[in-house]
């Protein structure tokens, strides 16, 4: 019998694009004013924008939250290491 590995899901709330609150977050894999890489349990999400300061952060909880102004958001696949070194340069 194969092991499963329970995936934590992760939810967003996006608020009048100021405020991002998540839960699910396994790890925050770079940040700075312009961009903020999370690890989720299928990959990635990059969230870019201007200001971003993350105000919240519990990765025993999987919390976090984002102020700024957020212009976009992608999710990335599970191989994102190589794109976490051309974001943050």
């Amino acid at each position: 019998m194969s092991e499963t590995t329970v995936k934590r899901p992760h939810t967003l709330m996006l608020d009048n694009r100021g405020l991002l609150s998540m839960t699910g977050v396994e790890d925050v894999s770079g940040f700075d004013e312009s961009a903020v890489m999370v690890r989720i349990a299928d990959g990635a999400l990059v969230i870019k924008g201007e200001g971003l300061h993350i105000s919240k952060l519990s990765l025993d909880s999987g919390d976090v939250v984002i102020d700024g102004r957020i212009n976009a958001m992608q999710y990335l696949g599970a191989g994102t290491k190589n794109l976490r070194s051309r974001l943050f340069k």
